[in-house]
């Protein structure tokens, strides 16, 4: 997934027994389609090259079972571990912070939820009977990216839409070739666990 054509464009899938999505570049390409294995008590994600699941490049693993501080270590397709994305444990309850971690434990990048209140009302205004199914519409949170030095390097944000499954991936500032997976992996893992929140 590395030279990452910016914006990626994430949709999830619908009507399925499985937390799916397929992640598209600005060409429209298939650059990965994410599957998380449901009902497993740690998370478990594969990766793969496009939809048919024919080739495995990278898998997400938690270190534990669910908590709010658990870390998901990336793998490559060779098993070996590269980085990983820690949750800022009860921190994030609030406002979502996640931390992504290099392959030698080193604190590379963080990735902040933009505002909480969105959140907040998204989860008021879906429980109102027929107004919390036009949330998807209003109310949409977005999620930036920032160096150790605070400079943003790109921003999540989920689109309009009815079920609130579409989000895009812009570039905002430098990122480091060599970053890229280590990047888009946190930023999948943080989409799932975000998307199971609420």
């Amino acid at each position: 997934m590395q030279h990452i054509k910016f914006p990626v464009q994430f949709q999830f899938k619908i009507f399925t027994f499985s937390n799916d999505f397929t992640a598209k570049d600005a060409d429209g390409d298939t650059i990965a389609y994410v599957k998380q294995k449901l009902f497993k008590l740690k998370e478990d994600i594969s990766i793969y090259t496009d939809d048919t699941q024919s080739e495995v490049v990278y898998k997400i693993k938690a270190d534990r079972w669910l908590d709010f501080s658990a870390a998901y270590s990336f793998f490559d397709n060779q098993g070996i571990e590269f980085g990983k994305v820690v949750r800022k444990g009860w921190r994030s309850i609030w406002k979502a912070e996640y931390q992504i971690i290099d392959e030698n434990e080193k604190h590379q990048y963080t990735i902040n939820e933009d505002n909480a209140w969105t959140k907040v009302f998204d989860s008021l205004l879906g429980e109102i009977p027929i107004l919390g199914m036009l949330t998807g519409y209003f109310f949409n949170p977005s999620y930036t990216v920032r160096n150790v030095s605070g400079k943003e390097v790109v921003q999540i944000k989920k689109q309009a839409s009815f079920f609130g499954r579409d989000f895009e991936l812009t570039q905002v500032g430098d990122l480091d070739a060599d970053d890229d997976d280590r990047v888009l992996l946190g930023l999948m893992m943080m989409l799932l666990l975000e998307r199971s929140r609420g």
